[in-house]
């Protein structure tokens, strides 16, 4: 087994399904009880493949409020449950991990209408625990991302300048007729999503992350 670094590529794997005796149901010749299949463990914390089916419906279900739908591979959902993980371990580390219980009351519903709604079948296997504990974490995660790496980023006022002109440039009216506050908060958005990337470069370097082998269903 290696450690996985950035990109979360599979440079080493884990054994997706274990066997015993005991309690065995026959296939052919031998007898064996099939067990939970392991589809990652980050820094010692095992993620299971349920959890990962799980992850692929809640974001194909646009559970969290303010997430859109999106349908993503199981190695796909894998790695946004492992880069949740990366972040809530942070917030235990630093003792934080708690959100306002209001906010947290409406993301629980907003999450929980979003999936009665959900057409998908698998929604159906999702309980309201689970559907909870998603939206909690979301949360979390949004938060720590907001509070702890999105609020400590500034764009100059000659960034502003330049970017002005670009788009004047490039759209041919003036640079009075571009909306300062419009390209204001567009770089703050693209310097706040540059500074999340290279947090989870440097989370996912220190981290141990091994990834078992995944089959598409």
């Amino acid at each position: 087994m290696k450690r996985i670094r950035s990109g979360f590529l599979v440079w080493g794997m884990l054994s997706a399904i274990l066997f015993s005796p005991a309690n065995a149901q026959e296939k052919g010749t031998g007898k064996y009880r099939l067990y939970e299949a392991t589809a990652a463990t980050v820094n010692g914390e095992v993620l299971f493949l349920s959890d990962v089916v799980r992850e692929s419906c809640l974001r194909a279900c646009g559970a969290f409020p303010g997430d859109e739908p999106v349908v993503l591979s199981l190695p796909e959902a894998r790695d946004r449950l492992i880069a949740d993980t990366l972040v809530r371990q942070e917030e235990e580390k630093l003792a934080m991990g708690t959100v306002d219980n209001t906010a947290l009351q409406k993301a629980v519903a907003g999450a929980s209408a979003a999936m009665k709604s959900c057409l998908l079948p698998c929604a159906k296997e999702v309980s309201d625990e689970q559907v909870r504990d998603y939206a909690a974490r979301r949360l979390l995660v949004r938060e720590f991302l907001r509070d702890r790496i999105s609020t400590f980023v500034d764009v100059k006022e000659e960034d502003v300048e330049r970017e002005i002109a670009r788009r004047a440039a490039r759209s041919g009216v003036r640079p009075e007729d571009v909306s300062r506050e419009a390209v204001r908060k567009a770089l703050l958005e693209e310097s706040a999503a540059r500074e999340i990337r290279n947090w989870f470069e440097r989370a996912t370097s220190k981290s141990s992350i091994v990834l078992s082998p995944l089959e598409e269903r």
